[in-house]
């Protein structure tokens, strides 16, 4: 990204600033704050004053763009990883949980790169990157330290849920949080526990933001609280009771339906994903053209082209699902991603399309 910025900035002023260390290591400060940024939003900016010889620079990145420059090194990452197997000659299918390490492992590219080499296995998220080595480190300091393992009394390991808990998101898609390797992709094709209802802000669109937290106990018992973020409005589901819970024949069962409907419950999920990618910049470009700041910076050809790419995106959506093959919708995607890329470098609503 580095190398990236310079070549903008050079291409821009006619200034190589490669013999200014001070305004290098400024950009390059700059530059790592704007790869984290682009771990969640779609394109960020880069600004700072008097950067080299009193010129300011300001430039804008793409996450798109950020992947396609730095795909050399994040498939190195993976060849890694890679190694490490072929080294050890240990199975990928063996690992039971994948966690992340270091904060670069929080790139998108990065995780999305890391599940396929694993089939698609979900991610371990719920350790910092950061300190993730410097826990592994410290457990295994107190076993060596020690013959009394008395003293290490929270590495007791229990069972406390066989299979994946999670919840329902738009497309029937089964969105994991505690994951166990088990869950089938459609959440009407695993075992409901429970629901409870939550109050939204009237009118907001349909990916509007909630905060979900499960906490299980040592005993297995379940609490779910979701939090509305822009009202504040929470609920919470406590499972305690054996009436929603499975036997174990019945875990067993579903533990094998996973393993047997894996091809299929991939490839539902895939084309779940994209559907509700499409939808999603549907959304955002029929808001961008409702715009007036967005409108007068448009030619009335390219709101037609706009409009017309809508009106297909849309067809697509409302027809039975059998019938779109994923790849024509992954098409239909890739061409709105790209107007809503080019909405952002010609309009400069950054923040509009940040959500």
């Amino acid at each position: 990204m580095l190398n990236y910025f310079v070549e903008d900035f050079k291409r821009k002023n006619n200034v190589d600033i490669t013999r200014n260390p001070r305004s290098l290591r400024r950009l390059k400060t700059a530059c790592e704050k704007a790869k984290r940024m682009l771990s969640f939003k779609l394109v960020t900016t880069i600004e700072i004053d008097y950067l080299c010889e009193g010129i300011d620079f300001s430039s804008s990145i793409t996450r798109v763009k950020f992947e396609e420059i730095n795909m050399d090194l994040f498939n190195e990452c993976i060849k890694t990883v890679e190694s490490c197997f072929n080294d050890s000659k240990i199975e990928k299918s063996s690992v039971d949980d994948i966690v992340l390490v270091g904060g670069s492992s929080r790139i998108p590219k990065v995780q999305e790169l890391l599940s396929d080499f694993f089939d698609g296995k979900d991610l371990c998220k719920n350790i910092n990157p950061d300190e993730a080595v410097a826990s592994g480190a410290a457990v295994q300091a107190a076993l060596l330290g020690t013959t009394d393992f008395k003293n290490v009394p929270n590495l007791a390991l229990r069972d406390v849920t066989p299979l994946s808990l999670g919840i329902l998101v738009k497309g029937d898609i089964m969105s994991v949080v505690i994951p166990r390797n088990t869950s089938r992709s459609r959440a009407s094709d695993n075992n409901l526990l429970g629901f409870f209802y939550l109050s939204c802000t009237p009118g907001a669109p349909c990916d509007h933001p909630l905060e979900v937290c499960f906490t299980i106990d040592d005993n297995g018992i379940l609490t779910v609280s979701a939090k509305e973020k822009s009202t504040g409005n929470t609920n919470e589901i406590t499972i305690t009771n054996d009436k929603e819970r499975l036997s174990a024949d019945e875990i067993k069962k579903l533990i094998q339906e996973a393993e047997e409907y894996r091809a299929e419950d991939e490839k539902f999920l895939r084309k779940a994903k994209v559907m509700n990618e499409l939808d999603d910049c549907i959304y955002k470009l029929r808001n961008a053209l409702k715009n007036k700041d967005v409108a007068l910076k448009l030619s009335s050809q390219k709101v037609e082209n706009i409009n017309n790419a809508i009106t297909v995106a849309t067809n697509l959506l409302d027809r039975n699902n059998q019938q779109s093959e994923v790849e024509v919708l992954e098409d239909h995607l890739k061409e709105l991603k790209s107007m809503l890329e080019d909405l952002v470098f010609k309009t400069k609503l950054v923040s509009f399309f940040s959500n």
